[in-house]
């Protein structure tokens, strides 16, 4: 029998099992909003104690599993008009987008740490299109690294919140001038959305990261006032078009953030005209 792989506990490493664990817990379900066997086989090879998520997280059980569902027709519709796209996954973690949304012909980077990477070599080897790539996303050296021959899409989930904004900024600027033309997708949390996230995320699920020194993006529309180039192409709710499939007490706790804009994904373009 194989030995099951060891995560480090009050580690990004930990918080990288929650989404994980969102989509395993959802594929499992009768009537399923997404299906993911790769990270039911993940969850299945982890040597560590899922109860207390389970127990503590299932409001944002449903989070985990709309930004899955918004990054991947949001990636479809991207290679729908470039076939041989090339998609960066920012902080992947143990992200198993590619196994969903793969059309045979684009190319997937993985950029993380290196030892999430290495970790995440226990479940997936490097192919030609499927490369994974060990590096803070803010040490831009990786970017020589990539590939682009058809249009050039980063994503980024549950990731960008935990920079300074400063960081951020400095790293689409630097996108800009090293790429001229790219997408961004990503989701953001409004300064509010930060606190809920600490207390009824991190903290309730017995991690020990801290989001002390975080992003918070309110308006949206203000990151076209970082650089020119940038256009925000839409912003919309978490939970938008993903309301059906709720339970009806979820669906009436989900609305205020919604109209608050706690939670928002993010389709951002870096264009070289602007």
């Amino acid at each position: 029998m194989r030995q099951k792989i060891k995560v480090n506990k009050g580690t990004v490493q930990e918080t990288l099992l929650l989404p994980l664990w969102g989509r395993a817990y959802e594929t499992q379900k009768k009537n399923s909003r997404l299906i993911d066997e790769k990270a039911v086989e993940i969850i299945q090879a982890i040597d560590y104690d899922f109860s207390n998520i389970e127990k503590t997280q299932a409001m944002s059980q449903h989070g985990w599993v709309a930004r899955s569902l918004h990054t991947d027709r949001t990636i479809r519709e991207f290679i729908a008009i470039h076939p041989d796209a090339t998609i960066v996954s920012i902080g992947c973690g143990l992200d198993t987008t590619f196994s969903r949304i793969d059309n045979g012909k684009i190319i997937f980077y993985e950029l993380d740490l290196p030892d999430v990477i290495a970790l995440r070599k226990n479940f997936y080897e490097d192919s030609d299109r499927h490369r994974s790539i060990a590096s803070s996303f803010l040490d831009t050296e990786w970017f020589d690294q990539i590939e682009v021959r058809d249009g050039l899409l980063f994503v980024a989930g549950g990731v960008l919140m935990y920079f300074k904004e400063q960081q951020i900024k400095e790293f689409f600027i630097k996108a800009a001038d090293y790429f001229k033309t790219c997408d961004f997708y990503f989701d953001s949390l409004s300064p509010m959305g930060l606190k809920i996230a600490k207390k009824q995320v991190l903290k309730k699920g017995g991690m020990g990261m801290s989001m002390d020194s975080s992003w918070g993006l309110k308006p949206v529309k203000s990151l076209e006032e970082w650089d020119k180039r940038i256009k925000v192409v839409s912003a919309d709710s978490m939970f938008k078009g993903m309301y059906k499939a709720l339970p009806f007490r979820t669906k009436i706790l989900f609305t205020i953030p919604d109209l608050l804009g706690i939670c928002s994904m993010v389709h951002m373009r870096i264009e070289a005209s602007r």
